[in-house]
């Protein structure tokens, strides 16, 4: 039976990829530092992201129930705090960086053993990645970080036999969308967790030697344009758009 490692999987994002591959049948791993309490069927378990020893405790946890190797490992966990850099605290601030960044980096670092011979890394990144955001310059800032952490592990594990690739959503009906931020009052929030979570599946199933060396997974179509428009243009072309959308 395949299995996923998931963090961050007491709600949103983590709880719906969580409750789709449980539905197809997988071993699903739901670690938090929060409880998770939906679910007696899945292995469920604490977990710091920003702690090395605590990723390397729950990883060997849940790989006692997959026969020592982990086929996916899910580094979704990931906070946002919204407002002016200049107006932010400093204690908001380093806990942006650190989860959404080494949270994702010690994930990514403890994961490695498991996956190696045929795994797949999936990391959690954003809309927010394609330009840089106001009013979330930390978390956006954060996002791109993991686009390019996910770029290098792509070229760095294929020698292990390591598939990476990261998903780009727009704003999710999550408690991450509960912010006073530009583009949530311009663009709205219109994807739904599970919509996520079916991208996250998809990425996982690739078909065809193209699928496969797909590396940026976008959901909706207009984060898919904007990602595409940010390709073909020039910086100040995105940076206009950025201006329109969330102004």
């Amino acid at each position: 039976m395949p299995s996923i490692f998931i963090s961050g999987a007491a709600t949103g994002i983590g709880r719906a990829v969580a409750e789709r591959f449980l539905a197809e049948g997988w071993t699903v791993g739901a670690y938090d530092i929060a409880p998770v309490t939906w679910s007696s069927q899945v292995v469920s378990g604490h977990l710091d992201v920003t702690n090395a020893d605590s990723w390397a405790a729950a990883l060997a946890d849940f790989s006692e129930h997959t026969g020592g190797s982990i086929d996916v490992v899910d580094n979704n966990a990931g906070v946002i705090a919204a407002g002016r850099l200049a107006q932010q605290t400093p204690t908001e601030l380093q806990n942006i960086i650190e989860v959404n960044c080494l949270g994702v980096t010690l994930g990514a670092h403890a994961a490695h053993q498991y996956l190696c011979g045929g795994g797949q890394l999936v990391n959690m990144a954003s809309a927010s990645a394609i330009y840089g955001q106001p009013e979330i310059a930390a978390y956006s800032a954060s996002k791109f970080y993991v686009a390019g952490l996910t770029e290098a592990l792509d070229l760095e594990w294929r020698g292990d036999g390591i598939r990476v690739v990261d998903i780009w959503p727009l704003w999710a009906k999550t408690s991450l969308a509960e912010v006073e931020a530009g583009s949530v009052r311009k663009l709205g929030v219109k994807i739904t967790p599970e919509q996520v979570a079916d991208v996250v599946w998809m990425a996982v199933h690739p078909r065809g030697r193209w699928a496969r060396g797909k590396l940026h997974y976008g959901v909706s179509k207009l984060d898919k344009a904007l990602y595409f428009g940010r390709s073909i243009s020039p910086d100040r072309v995105s940076r206009l758009l950025t201006r329109v959308l969330t102004g």
